[in-house]
């Protein structure tokens, strides 16, 4: 039987290893060139080539490989649990320039994570060291700066908002480390998720042709303007099939524009739990809705709450743009500032409604352990930080009695690791714990010791 797999677009070596409101593209239609039969992409992409980059990486990754339980039978318990080997990697890419003046260029998290060095190369053959201004996994976007490079085109930018099915794509990489190709189709599909890359999912699908390589390169409209960033391929044996996944340029920007002013992203939380909307919701709730995003569960004090939004709502629109479903609305608040104010359109009683909320913080929200696991339940969690300047989740209070208390933590405590993965934040843990697994070994900083401790 075949297997499928979604990859990602990067190309690696070594080791064995994609502003302004406008009409849709498929308002026009390829160039027709004089002396020429045909229409022709030519015109534009002479526009869109030069703001396309090469992407080399240099890095060397760390391996980890558990060392068998026979070995602790002769060297005894303080056997190291696993071994860790070191080794050089070379990879490949691709990147877009998103800004002439200041030389940044967006590309893919996965293209340049653990690179020590990263060069690009300008489709006119120039050749530039770049540095990490900041990269964000659960996104898969990653901001680059060259040095001293001057001379730069900047791809112009679209309304990914605006993208239709059906409308024409342009996808323009460096797949294999050919050099610079493009390749076209149509917009598949929008606001693809479920894709299991452990992260953020709203992807534009598109049938132009995506390799490995392509990761960081752009999609573009028949006017040039830059929609999507190329990411993923799924691919039945690693080969190309016409599904490729680009993240909106929309998403991207917004990205980008963190990332200079941060050098992280800090996201917006709106406070809920819930679904994708189904029939069997629909019917249950009494709501003429086949779309949006189900509410399950408010979190108190929360931006959703404060705001007025109640368990059972459906929320179908954000800042008056549709809302297909819980993915989407999850990416979108996700990658939007905390602070800003935002629009919920939403349906309750069969009745449209809607309401402005103030997004939270997610790095300073404090969190319920009950609404994790039954087993931390009386403990309030926040994120935290070490002395060393390391990340993890804090004990902000343990109620008396509760079952947080009994099984041995104390206010103060640090969570850094569960069942031997390394924890730094709350929505690492809850997506640990959302697999319910039936013994939790947390590993636990409490003053300057170490410690774990077993949860049933």
């Amino acid at each position: 039987m075949k297997k499928t797999s979604l990859l990602y677009s990067a190309l690696a070596l070594g080791i064995g290893l994609s502003l302004s409101s406008l009409p849709p593209a498929n308002a026009a239609l390829p160039a027709v060139v004089e002396g020429q039969a045909l229409p022709s992409l030519a015109p534009m992409l002479e526009k869109v080539l030069p703001a396309v980059v090469s992407v080399h990486v240099e890095g060397t990754q760390v391996q980890r490989q558990r060392i068998p339980e026979e070995f602790k039978f002769f060297f005894g318990p303080n056997t190291p649990s696993e071994k860790q080997n070191s080794r050089p990697f070379e990879g490949l890419g691709s990147g877009v320039i998103i800004n002439a003046e200041k030389g940044y260029v967006l590309t893919n998290n996965h293209v340049v994570n653990n690179a020590d060095k990263i060069q690009v190369q300008l489709n006119d053959g120039r050749e530039y060291d770049a540095k990490l201004i900041g990269r964000d996994e659960q996104t898969d976007i990653a901001l680059l700066q060259l040095n001293d490079a001057k001379n730069l085109t900047e791809i112009k930018m679209a309304d990914s908002d605006q993208l239709r099915v059906g409308d024409f794509a342009v996808a323009v990489g460096n797949p294999f480390g050919l050099g610079q190709t493009a390749t076209s189709g149509i917009i598949s599909a929008l606001g693809r998720s479920g894709l299991n890359l452990e992260g953020l999912e709203n992807f534009i699908q598109t049938d132009a042709s995506i390799n490995r390589g392509n990761s960081g390169g752009a999609l573009v409209n028949l006017r040039g303007e830059l929609i999507g960033i190329n990411t993923a391929i799924l691919a039945p044996s690693g080969g190309n099939v016409g599904i490729g996944f680009a993240i909106p340029s929309n998403m991207a920007q917004n990205l980008a524009q963190q990332l200079v002013e941060f050098g992280e992203v800090k996201r917006g939380l709106l406070g809920i739990k819930g679904s994708e909307m189904t029939s069997e919701i629909a019917k249950a709730f009494k709501v003429d809705a086949q779309r949006g995003a189900f509410v399950s569960e408010v979190i108190p004090k929360s931006a959703a709450a404060k705001a007025g939004i109640k368990a059972g709502d459906v929320l179908v629109s954000l800042d008056g743009k549709p809302i297909s479903s819980f993915a989407e609305l999850r990416a979108k608040i996700g990658t939007t500032a905390p602070g800003k104010t935002v629009r919920i359109g939403l349906l309750r009683d069969g009745k449209q409604q809607e309401v402005s909320v103030v997004l939270d913080n997610s790095a300073n929200v404090t969190t319920n352990a009950d609404t994790l696991s039954p087993a931390l339940q009386g403990a309030t969690l926040n994120n935290g930080q070490l002395k060393d300047g390391s990340k993890g989740v804090a004990i902000d209070n343990v109620a008396k009695d509760s079952a947080a208390a009994k099984v041995g933590l104390q206010k103060g405590d640090i969570i850094v690791g569960v069942n031997r993965e390394r924890v730094e934040n709350i929505t690492q843990l809850r997506k640990i714990l959302e697999a319910k697994p039936t013994v939790l070994a947390l590993n636990i900083v409490r003053g300057d010791e170490s410690i774990y401790l077993l949860l049933r």
